[in-house]
């Protein structure tokens, strides 16, 4: 039997988000279709989110470590970071982990696409965290080839800490997903990463026009993540120059340094990036469920229903001219309604 579930309002539909006054027939987790027709719905009805790229485990050290630099607080093996993730219970980090999780699922994202610290055992943990919650993850393995093989994928911390020509082979062979940090520090590890031919890269602070040369020929995603490089003194991504030449999306990073918040990306990336409200939020939507090989992230037939639905009459979104504009750099938490993610 057909479960059928209807969402009426303002429908940001397909890659331009165009506003439909409208709703959406979902059927078992499926858009069946989207109707124009006259409706008295205030929402604000578009794709939820995709978190590009998250480090969760250090949810135990939130806002730790605020005078470091970017090598003292995460370089492993002895950064901040992984002092506190071994100092810390498995208890512990499973508890944090779930609470941002749940945080990320009640405030719009379907999806997050995690770099595991910790091997096999931190991809156990991870795994026990979201445990019966309804936003799902791409879950990459660090450190280990065996940590990939219980995930999917491997996600390598970059090319100044090895080659990882050898794990990024086992990682193709498993037909799995390789993501590399590049150009966050520096430009120096942004070559060596290229070469390795990854699935995406994360960060691409420093790149230079020999950089985004090989990267549009290249044709490999970036996933930036512009308050976590600011926070850490890094510098800002060349966000505009990066989405004239490849498919860009956004992450939020270390939740000890950020809130796994894709609004507060949103606003801060158009705000300060140079790039236009629709492109941010192809960019926290289906950008990220593209690298990622999903089916949601976009409002369309035949896309998985990962929804979120925002109160457009709400104190802060009421009176908006620009519904588009109004979600990316006005909303926030306090204004989701619901969020829908495949009929979870």
């Amino acid at each position: 039997m057909t479960e059928t579930t209807i969402f009426d309002g303002t429908i940001l539909v397909g890659r331009e988000f165009r506003p439909v006054e409208g709703r959406v027939v979902v059927e078992d987790g499926e858009i069946a279709a989207i109707e124009d027709q006259p409706t008295r719905s205030n929402d604000i009805v578009l794709p939820a989110f995709v978190n590009a790229h998250t480090h969760i485990g250090d949810s135990i050290a939130k806002e730790a470590g605020a005078d470091l630099s970017l090598e003292e607080l995460v370089a492993p093996p002895d950064g901040l970071k992984h002092r506190l993730l071994r100092q810390a219970s498995r208890e512990e980090k499973v508890d944090a982990m779930r609470r941002s999780l749940r945080f990320m699922q009640r405030s719009g994202t379907a999806t997050c696409v995690e770099f595991r610290e910790g091997g096999v055992a931190g991809v156990d943990a991870f795994e026990s965290a979201i445990h019966g919650l309804d936003i799902e993850s791409v879950l990459l393995g660090r450190e280990t080839v065996a940590a990939m093989e219980e995930s999917d994928g491997f996600g390598a911390s970059g090319a100044n800490d090895g080659d990882f020509a050898y794990e990024r082979n086992a990682t193709a062979r498993a037909d799995k997903l390789f993501g590399i940090h590049a150009g966050e520090v520096d430009a120096g590890d942004i070559n060596p990463a290229l070469d390795l031919d990854p699935d995406f890269l994360v960060h691409m602070v420093h790149a230079a026009d020999l950089h985004l040369d090989r990267v549009a020929d290249s044709e490999v995603p970036v996933v930036v993540c512009p308050r976590s490089n600011l926070s850490t003194g890094v510098g800002f991504p060349p966000i505009a120059d990066l989405a004239e030449r490849t498919t860009v999306a956004l992450g939020t990073d270390n939740v000890f340094l950020n809130s796994p918040s894709m609004f507060r990306e949103m606003a801060f990336a158009t705000k300060v990036g140079a790039v236009s409200a629709r492109e941010v939020l192809r960019m926290a939507t289906v950008n990220g469920a593209e690298i990622a090989g999903l089916n949601c992230g976009l409002i369309a037939e035949g896309r998985d229903a990962d929804l979120l639905v925002l109160d457009g009459d709400s104190d802060n979104l009421t009176g908006a001219q620009d519904v588009v504009r109004a979600v990316v750099r006005r909303a926030g938490v306090d204004d989701v309604e619901d969020v829908y993610l495949g009929g979870r």
